[in-house]
């Protein structure tokens, strides 16, 4: 298996049977090893706080069966407008007093309309007049989109894969993979840097980690930003319903271990600990940290669902000797 050593440059090459070999490796090593390559490209115990906004939710004709979003879902959520400007504005300032780094924005659309696009562009141009980074996550979009969320300043665009190529369609049936990765294209073809991860705990196998994995290492470049998420179960959902009674959906050590893949496999990337980190113990974001994690979503809730909160948040970073990333540092890992 090819080495990751400190210095090396980000390989776009990696084969599955490389990847599952790091799956495999004794847990200890694995550890050892991605802490390595976490610190030859990122500040050690430095995490990036970023806030999550749903600026329009509900009534998305996607059935991917984790949301609570989807119109096909029996989960009780009614469906909103898309929020006004200046209640998007205000919550970026309570965002950025509150020390986060990056305002991430997210609406429950298929697509944006055209007509939407105005009110998105001035919520991006106002939102990065506090220093924030931007983040948008609006579903599939156009190159003339992009594009024009490019010429707003958006800084990051999210557009998750989910799962493995193989997995995809036990979740999502409206839209498929080759969707996902076109909307990635036009967004690295409009200059945005890209956010995109998945789930974990969907009932995916290990070869299906392995192959989630080895679709974000080797994109033509690799993502700036990798959400990695545990599921969070939610009743009227097709997962929630299926899985929220099963004790273990993913064990905390496989989790860590995509953590860990993650970082060896994608050097320069943020990392985030993004979903069902409320659920997870100190000693289990603790592993997360070790294994290359340096990202957090602040606050008590994320799009619908429940977060650790800011007052959880201070005390893990006091316990664990963690400080926020300053806001030069993702820019800079952006531009490498």
């Amino acid at each position: 298996m090819a080495a990751v050593t400190p210095g090396a440059s980000s390989r776009t090459d990696w084969s599955r049977g490389e990847i599952a070999a790091l799956f495999d490796l004794p847990f200890m090593d694995l550890l050892w090893r991605a802490q390595g390559v976490h610190r030859a490209h990122h500040a050690a115990n430095e995490v990036q706080l970023s806030t999550l906004l749903s600026i329009k939710t509900g009534g998305c004709p996607e059935d991917c069966g984790y949301c609570s979003q989807s119109a096909s879902a029996d989960s009780g959520l009614p469906a909103s407008k898309l929020m006004d400007v200046e209640a998007v504005v205000a919550a970026a300032r309570a965002a950025a007093d509150g020390g986060s780094d990056r305002f991430c924005m997210g609406a429950a659309w298929r697509s944006p309309k055209d007509r939407d696009m105005d009110a998105l562009c001035d919520m991006v141009g106002q939102v990065k007049g506090f220093g924030l980074e931007t983040c948008m996550t609006l579903g599939m979009l156009t190159g003339d989109q992009a594009r024009r969320l490019k010429a707003a300043g958006l800084d990051y665009y999210n557009h998750n894969l989910d799962t493995s190529p193989e997995h995809y369609a036990e979740v999502v049936t409206t839209r498929t993979y080759a969707d996902r990765l076109d909307t990635l294209a036009e967004v690295r073809a409009a200059g945005i840097s890209v956010c995109c991860g998945g789930i974990m705990g969907m009932g995916e196998t290990r070869a299906d980690r392995v192959g989630f994995v080895h679709a974000l290492a080797t994109l033509p470049r690799h993502p700036e930003s990798v959400p990695i998420n545990a599921l969070v179960p939610i009743a009227g959902t097709v997962l929630g319903d299926m899985l929220r009674d099963v004790p273990a959906r993913i064990d905390d050590v496989e989790f860590v271990r995509t953590v860990a893949a993650a970082r060896i496999t994608m050097p320069r990337a943020i990392v985030r600990l993004s979903a069902g980190r409320e659920s997870m113990s100190v000693a289990t974001q603790a592993l997360c940290f070790l294994a290359g994690a340096n990202s957090i979503f602040t606050g008590d809730r994320l799009l619908t669902t429940g977060n650790a909160g800011d007052n959880a948040d201070a005390a893990l970073f006091e316990a664990l000797g963690l400080k926020p990333m300053h806001s030069e540092e993702p820019a800079r890992v952006a531009a490498e």
